[in-house]
């Protein structure tokens, strides 16, 4: 099947580790023009030549806080002085903090709204202009499945997703006219940077296929499994592509069905 990727021009946020790079180098490797930003040089380097080395593409990167309106400004300003504009943006900056409600203090909420909400919009309001005047784009959010599900202590990400949610659902409904589209895809367990440090720091040094399989049983993940990062890249890749040019305002669960969400 043919994606369109060839010749676009696509910015990743976070996309120095996990699925953010993982998806990087999968549009890369369809023949995109691909800009990684994350907020450390030295990792976004590190991608850089990982992504290179494995497409055969050259990458671009910006070092950008998403919570910094002017770094994300500078970043898209960067890309399109380069490349003369901007066709598929992925928000995959985010993190994870859960708890009880009554342990979550403001200072936590305020941290991951500003991640995973206000993050989105500085990214999102930079290249809208941009794909406005072209007439098209496509915008892909990375969020977890509790954004639709929230679980119990799951304060204050399980909100902040769900905010993420609205945010893809209100830029559909929007800018459809312009022909640019917008969706999420809903995240579950994946062999992400952090899942990994759990499994490292797991005290029964359990096997990764041991570790897997116990995060599938507690999450009530029918496919046993935790997921790959490549496996979350390519349905953001398709997504993005032109081949999913008439799917707008919907979020897409990549959990091995643990989710009770459609």
């Amino acid at each position: 099947m043919e994606l369109g990727l060839n010749g676009k021009v696509a910015i990743v946020t976070g996309a120095s580790r996990g699925i953010g790079f993982e998806t990087a180098k999968t549009l890369a490797s369809e023949g995109a023009h691909v800009v990684i930003t994350a907020r450390r040089e030295d990792r976004l380097k590190e991608a850089q030549a990982a992504i290179e080395a494995a497409t055969g593409k050259k990458v671009d990167y910006a070092v950008a806080d998403v919570t910094d309106l002017p770094a994300a400004e500078q970043a898209v300003a960067k890309t399109v002085e380069k490349y003369g504009t901007v066709d598929i943006l992925v928000n995959n900056a985010g993190g994870h903090r859960a708890g009880s409600f009554e342990d979550v203090d403001n200072d936590a909420w305020r941290f991951d709204l500003e991640i995973k909400l206000i993050g989105v919009a500085n990214f999102t309001r930079a290249v809208l202009p941009h794909m406005r005047n072209q007439r098209s784009g496509s915008i892909v959010s990375v969020v977890s499945n509790s954004g639709k599900t929230p679980g119990p202590k799951s304060i204050p990400t399980s909100p902040a997703r769900a905010a993420g949610l609205a945010v893809i659902k209100e830029l559909s409904k929007e800018y459809g006219e312009f022909n640019i589209r917008a969706n999420a895809v809903c995240i579950g367990y994946i062999r992400s940077e952090q899942v990994e440090k759990m499994w490292q720091n797991d005290p029964a040094k359990p096997t990764w296929e041991e570790f897997s399989k116990q995060k599938a049983e507690a999450t009530h993940t029918p496919m046993g499994r935790v997921g790959e990062t490549d496996e979350a890249a390519r349905v953001i890749t398709f997504l993005a592509s032109d081949a999913a040019s008439y799917v707008s305002g919907t979020a897409v669960n990549i959990d091995g069905g643990a989710s009770d969400a459609m």
